[in-house]
């Protein structure tokens, strides 16, 4: 039977090293004139955020910025980044930075001037049609790390502080109407945050090739996305002044989340309640869970490894693409397990809970329930 499905692809992508140097034009282009730049407390006082703020400031667009932004952001920082611009005057956002910067800004500039709540606007369903579209302020996204996709995507992430779970904010309007990828911006990152990063980006594309459903656009690109991210991760992790290979890891970053619109998995659903509660790191919790769920989905997804892993030049088929993930996992110093990143075994039948509510569950190969996420809890323990 040939589905009836729903595909979105994404946006105006300005590639290439230097073209940071565009981002006053792109502003314009797009009708600001008074841009918020929102980033992270790390990244508000290092030279690449002074240089993006100089290129607005040289074009008559101010020089604003925003950068209480939290590791796992939530509606307390979005509420704090709406005042300040609504005080300043702002008519757009400018996303500047990892993950959780890129999806701050776009839930500022999608409830600047909303009357209902972020948590409306759930991605369930058509829940997005009760915001009011032509309220939503443009959005460029400026991407300084290679990992979350965010700046292609059509969604945010926020945490819930009173309840410590994460929702997905979805509007089709929260995708950037420009996103400049600048390699050239991500050779300062940390060499955690390259391994962490980068393994979200891994997770991405390999959840999306493992979902069950039917997206074969999104199947290419993952695969795609997996290749750069096995050949290019271990030499930006060793070198990180390497620009071809950061430049292979942003063109893997915006492919894994394309590719996810085929649908995410264990992976997300596991690592979402322990970032939630313990703020951990996204990818590199992403990561610590990933062999442990390919363990867990092995008799739905074998064939279909053992397709990539000849496609990617591992040999061994499943067993082989398995030991890679594993490899990978100890060459990029990521914690063996989630007890190593400091989560309590008291709290897996909470975040069992927590895990099944996730809306990347849908995806899965195998059917989750309450009783398989706390065994794959604690396998991950």
């Amino acid at each position: 039977m040939i589905p009836s499905v729903n595909w979105s692809y994404p946006t105006a992508i300005k590639f290439g090293p230097g073209r940071i140097k565009e981002l006053a034009d792109h502003c314009k282009a797009v009708g600001m004139k008074k841009p918020l730049l929102v980033t992270d407390k790390a990244l508000a006082s290092l030279p690449i955020t002074a240089g993006a703020l100089g290129i607005l400031d040289a074009a008559g667009l101010g020089h604003a910025v925003f950068s209480e932004v939290d590791p796992n952001p939530n509606e307390a920082n979005m509420a704090d980044g709406i005042r300040v611009y609504r005080a300043g005057g702002h008519d757009g956002v400018v996303c500047f930075g990892g993950g959780s910067a890129l999806d701050l800004g776009k839930m500022i500039a999608l409830m600047v001037d909303q009357t209902i709540s972020v948590w409306d606007l759930e991605d369930i369903g058509d829940w997005y049609t009760r915001a009011d579209a032509s309220r939503i302020a443009p959005i460029i996204a400026v991407p300084t790390t290679a990992g979350t996709g965010s700046e292609v995507g059509r969604a945010g992430v926020l945490t819930n502080s009173a309840t410590h779970k994460k929702k997905i904010i979805f509007h089709p309007k929260l995708l950037p109407a420009v996103t400049i990828c600048d390699p050239e911006l991500t050779v300062g990152m940390p060499k955690f945050i390259t391994a962490g990063t980068g393994m979200d980006a891994l997770a991405h594309s390999l959840e999306a090739y493992c979902s069950p459903f039917y997206h074969p656009m999104s199947q290419g690109i993952a695969l795609e996305g997996m290749r750069l991210v096995f050949e290019n991760l271990p030499r930006v992790y060793a070198d990180p002044g390497d620009l071809e290979a950061r430049a292979h890891m942003m063109s893997a970053a915006a492919m894994g989340a394309v590719a996810f619109q085929k649908g995410l998995g264990a992976i997300h659903s596991l690592s979402h309640p322990v970032g939630a509660i313990y703020g951990t790191h996204h990818g590199t919790t992403n990561a610590a869970v990933m062999p442990m769920v390919l363990d867990f989905n092995r008799a739905a997804i074998e064939s279909r490894i053992d397709a990539a892993a000849a496609y990617l030049g591992i040999k061994g088929g499943f067993a082989g693409f398995h030991d890679r993930i594993m490899a990978l996992r100890s060459e990029l110093s990521i914690p063996a397990n989630l007890s190593e990143m400091g989560v309590q075994s008291a709290r897996l039948d909470e975040m069992s809970a927590m895990a099944l509510e996730d809306p990347s569950c849908g995806g899965n190969p195998v059917k989750l329930t309450l009783e398989n996420l706390r065994a794959l809890y604690d396998a991950c323990m």
